[in-house]
C-alpha cells in the first residue's frame, strides 16, 4: 500500500544548484586553500547529523552511497528497467536518495517528518540484488539491507516524526528516556556547569531495575579523565544526583571529529590573520576534548574577525531538532562575501542603534551597549548539516552575545533560488495578490531576513544574577511594563535561555525575531537602504506582511494532531503571528475555506494593506513587548501560557485550523533541496567540481565527496552505528 503523501518525496522534487562559481573564482590561491580545508572539515562533521537523526540513517546512507558509487545513475537506470522497475519507480529511487543525502537522514530537516521510498519495498530489494554494489560485496549489502530495510519503510505511529518518549523518534536520547529524564539531566548539567550542546543522554537499568544514566560528550578523546589544564577536569566521571547515578563520558563520534580536527589544522596554515588561527585552534581543542568552553573561546575570536573574505563557522550549533531544545546539531559552513550586497547590510548596521531604541520595550530591557556586529551577504560554498537556512545570527551562547557580540549573515545564493515559485503553484492567495507577491517576495524576504537576524536575534537583554550574587540590572528600580511592578524573576547562575525555556526556546525566539522584522519593516529609511522607495517600498512592505500570514497558514503542515506537537520552530512562530493578527480583528487578516478551480478543497488568506499601520502594527507592538519582557525576566510560566495558547490548533469556529491543515497538506509544495559543489586539491591548486540541478546531480555531489577515504569512512560510520544500536532496539513499537 502506498504511503500517505506527507511521508514521501514527490518525483518532481525541486532541486537547485547553489551557484558560487564566480565568487570562488575571485579568491586568491591562499583563500581557496583555506576554503577547501574548511569545506572538508564541514563535510566530515556533517556526517554526524546521520547519528543525530534516526537509528537507521547511518546504515541507509552507507547502503545508498555504495549503490551509487558502484554504478552511476545512468547505468543503474538500465539495470532497474531490466528488473521490471518503471521509469517512475527508478525516479523515486533517485528522489529518495537525494532527499536522504540533502537532509543527512530519513527525516525532513524542515518539519522533522519521516520520508520513505515511493516504490514497493520488494522492487527496491530487487534493484539492490541486481546492482554492481551487490556483485562486489554480496554479504555486506545483504547485511545492510537486513539492518535498515524494515525501518526504511516503517511508518508506525511513533516513527512518523522526531520527538521524545511516546511522541516520536530521537537519537539525542535512548529510546527509554522520557521528558522527566531530560529535565533531570538538564538540572544535573546546570549544577555542574556543563553545556548540553555536544551531548547525548542514554539510560540503562541495573539488575535491581535502578535507572543509570550516561551523559556522553562529543570528542576525539575517549578517556574519562581530563588533563589538569582542561575545563572538563571536574566534569567527567561518576556522580550521584537526586538519587540517580550519572556517568559523564566522552568520545561520541570520535573518528569523524578526528577528521574534522585534522582539516581545521590544515586550514590554519592558510588563515588570513591571528583571529582566524586562534579560532581554529580553539575549535580543534573543543572537538578533541569535548569542551564547549573551548568552542566559546573560538567563537569569541570568530566574532572579532571582522569582515573576512572567507567566512565560516562550525560546531554543535542549532538546537531545533533536540525535542528538549538544548542539544546542538552539527553544522559547518564556508562562504564567500558578496561585497555589493554586504554594503547595504553595513548601512543597516550603522542605523541599528536607533532602530533598536525604537523597539517596544523600555531601555532597561535592552543590552547596555549595542555591540555593533558584522553583517554580510555570503555566497555559500559549503553548508553541512540537515538543511540550509537563508540567514544566521550566531554564536548562540548568550554570555558571548551579551558581552562580546555576534555576527549576522545572509546567505545570498540560498535566498536567490530558495524563494522562486511558479505562479501556477502559488497557493492560498487571491488572484489580485499573486503578481505583486511574486514580484516582491524575494526583495521583501531579503528585508525580513536582515531585520530578523540583526535586530531580532541581536536585540534584547537577559536579566542575570551571577554566581557571586551580582545582578546585571537595577533590581530595585527596573519596572516590568507588563505588571507595573519591579522585576520579580531572572536567570540564576548556571541557567541559560535554552535550559530555562527548553522545549519552547527555539520557536519563541524565532517568533520574537520575526515580529521585530514586521515591526521595523514599516520604517521608510530601512526600505530605502535595501533600494526600495515610493510605491515599490509600499509593495515590499505589504508583501512582507502578506508573506508572513500566508506562511502562518502553511505552517499547519508542521503540526501533528495526534501528539498536539509542532515539528518546526519557524513555522510554529509564523502560525502564532497569524493568530495574533487574526485576533486584532477589523478584518485586517482573513482566512477562509473555498472550493478550488480543480473542484478540491482550497483556502485563501488576505491582508488589508491599508490597515497595516493602524491595526497590524499595534497588535505586533503589544505582542512583541510581551515576548521580550517574559524572555528578559525568565518568566517561563507566563511565556508558556501565552505562547501555547496562540500555538493551539483546533477545529473550533471561526477558524477551523485542523480542517485547514488537511487543505494545506493536500496542496503543499515540497521545499527545495540544494546541490553543492565539491573542491579537489591537485598539488597546491584547488579545482571545483560542478553538478547539475537534479536529484542525479545531488547524488553525484555526495558520492564524490570523500574520494580519498570513502571505504574507511563507511566502515567507521557502520561501527559507530552498530555500537549504539541497542539503545533503540524495538523503538518503533515501544
Amino acid at each position: 500500500m502506498a504511503a500517505p503523501s506527507q511521508y514521501i518525496l514527490p518525483n518532481d522534487l525541486p532541486v537547485a544548484l547553489l551557484d558560487c562559481e564566480e565568487a570562488f573564482s575571485l579568491l586568491s590561491n591562499e583563500e581557496k586553500l583555506y576554503t577547501h580545508f574548511l569545506s572538508r572539515a564541514s563535510f566530515y562533521g556533517g556526517l554526524i547529523v546521520l547519528f543525530q537523526t534516526s537509528p537507521e540513517s547511518p546504515g541507509i546512507y552507507v547502503l545508498l552511497n555504495r549503490l551509487f558509487r558502484a554504478q552511476d545513475p545512468t547505468k543503474l537506470r538500465e539495470v532497474a528497467l531490466k528488473q521490471g522497475l518503471t521509469e517512475d519507480e527508478f525516479q523515486a529511487v533517485l528522489v529518495y536518495t537525494a532527499g536522504l543525502f540533502a537532509n543527512m537522514g530519513n527525516y525532513k530537516s524542515f518539519g522533522d517528518t519521516k520520508f520513505v521510498p515511493n516504490m514497493p519495498k520488494e522492487k527496491l530489494e530487487k534493484l539492490l540484488r541486481s546492482s554492481e554494489a551487490f556483485e562486489r560485496d554480496r554479504e555486506g549489502v545483504e547485511t545492510l539491507w537486513k539492518s535498515v530495510g524494515e525501518r526504511m519503510y516503517s511508518l508506525q505511529a511513533k516513527e512518523r516524526h522526531l520527538g521524545l518518549g511516546d511522541h516520536g523518534i530521537t537519537t539525542y536520547f535512548s529510546s527509554n528516556c522520557t521528558l522527566e529524564d531530560a529535565e533531570m539531566a538538564q538540572r544535573f548539567l546546570d549544577s555542574k556547569n556543563i553545556s548540553a550542546y555536544n551531548t547525548r543522554l542514554f539510560k540503562t537499568q541495573d539488575e535491581g531495575s535502578r535507572s543509570k544514566y550516561e551523559v556522553r560528550l562529543a570528542s576525539v578523546n575517549k578517556e574519562d579523565k581530563a588533563t589538569e589544564s582542561s575545563d572538563l577536569l571536574q566534569s567527567l566521571g561518576l556522580f550521584e544526583f537526586e538519587g540517580h547515578e550519572i556517568r559523564v563520558t566522552r568520545g561520541d563520534y570520535s573518528p569523524l571529529l578526528l577528521k574534522v580536527r585534522e582539516n581545521l589544522e590544515k586550514a590554519k596554515a592558510f588563515a588570513a590573520n591571528d583571529n582566524q588561527r586562534k579560532m581554529l585552534e580553539e575549535y580543534g581543542r573543543s572537538f578533541q576534548e569535548g569542551s564547549i568552553q573551548a568552542h566559546k573561546e573560538g567563537s569569541k575570536y570568530w566574532v572579532q574577525d571582522k569582515g573576512p573574505i572567507v567566512e565560516s563557522y562550525i560546531g554543535f550549533i542549532e538546537s531545533y531538532r533536540d525535542p528538549f531544545g538544548s542539544r546542538g546539531e552539527f553544522e559547518g559552513f564556508v562562504a564567500v562575501v558578496n561585497k555589493s550586497v554586504s554594503a547595504r547590510f553595513a548601512m543597516l548596521v550603522s542605523m541599528a542603534e536607533s532602530l533598536v531604541a525604537s523597539l517596544p520595550w523600555p531601555p532597561a530591557f535592552e543590552k547596555d551597549t549595542f555591540l555593533r556586529p558584522d553583517f554580510t551577504s555570503l555566497d555559500v560554498v559549503t553548508f553541512s548539516g540537515s538543511g540550509i537556512p537563508a540567514g544566521i545570527n550566531i554564536p548562540n551562547y548568550d554570555d558571548i552575545r551579551q558581552t562580546v557580540g555576534f555576527k549576522n549573515v545572509s546567505l545570498g545564493n540560498v535566498l536567490s533560488v530558495g524563494t522562486a515559485t511558479e505562479r501556477s503553484k502559488l497557493t492560498f492567495l487571491c488572484e489580485n495578490d499573486k503578481d505583486v507577491f511574486l514580484k516582491y517576495r524575494g526583495p521583501s524576504f531579503e528585508v525580513q531576513v536582515g531585520l530578523h537576524e540583526l535586530l531580532g536575534h541581536g536585540s534584547g537583554k537577559l536579566f542575570v544574577q551571577d554566581d557571586k550574587g551580582a545582578f546585571n540590572f537595577d533590581k530595585e528600580h527596573v519596572i516590568n511594563p507588563e505588571t507595573g511592578e519591579t522585576v520579580k524573576s531572572w536567570y540564576k547562575a548556571g541557567e541559560t535561555w535554552d535550559s530555562k525555556f527548553s522545549t519552547i526556546a527555539s520557536t519563541y525566539e524565532e517568533c520574537r525575531a520575526e515580529c521585530v522584522g514586521l515591526y521595523l519593516c514599516v520604517n521608510e529609511e530601512v526600505l530605502r537602504i535595501f533600494g526600495h522607495e515610493g510605491q515599490e517600498a509600499q509593495d515590499v512592505l505589504y508583501v512582507n506582511w502578506l508573506n508572513m500570514v500566508r506562511a502562518g497558514l502553511l505552517g499547519l503542515e508542521f503540526y501533528t494532531p495526534e501528539t498536539k506537537k509542532w515539528r518546526q520552530a519557524h513555522m510554529q512562530a509564523r502560525f502564532v503571528i497569524l493568530r495574533v493578527l487574526l485576533e486584532a480583528g477589523q478584518d485586517f487578516v482573513t482566512v477562509s475555506e473555498k472550493v478550488g478551480a480543480d473542484g478540491r478543497p482550497d483556502a485563501q488568506v488576505t491582508l488589508d494593506r491599508k490597515k497595516i499601520l493602524s491595526v497590524g502594527l499595534p497588535a505586533i507592538q503589544s505582542f512583541l513587548r510581551k515576548l521580550q519582557v517574559y524572555k528578559a525576566t525568565a518568566d517561563v510560566d507566563r511565556a508558556r501560557e501565552m505562547y501555547d495558547g496562540y500555538s493551539a490548533v483546533t477545529d473550533s469556529d471561526p477558524y477551523r485550523f485542523l480542517t485547514l491543515r488537511d487543505i494545506v497538506i493536500l496542496r503543499k509544495e515540497e521545499r527545495k533541496s540544494f546541490v553543492q559543489i565539491n573542491t579537489r586539491l591537485t598539488g597546491d591548486t584547488v579545482d571545483v567540481l560542478q553538478y547539475e540541478s537534479s536529484p542525479t546531480g545531488l547524488i553525484l555531489s555526495v558520492v564524490q565527496r570523500f574520494p580519498d577515504d570513502e571505504d574507511e569512512l563507511e566502515r567507521e560510520i557502520l561501527e559507530l552505528s552498530f555500537a549504539d544500536a541497542h539503545f533503540w532496539e524495538n523503538q518503533g513499537s515501544r
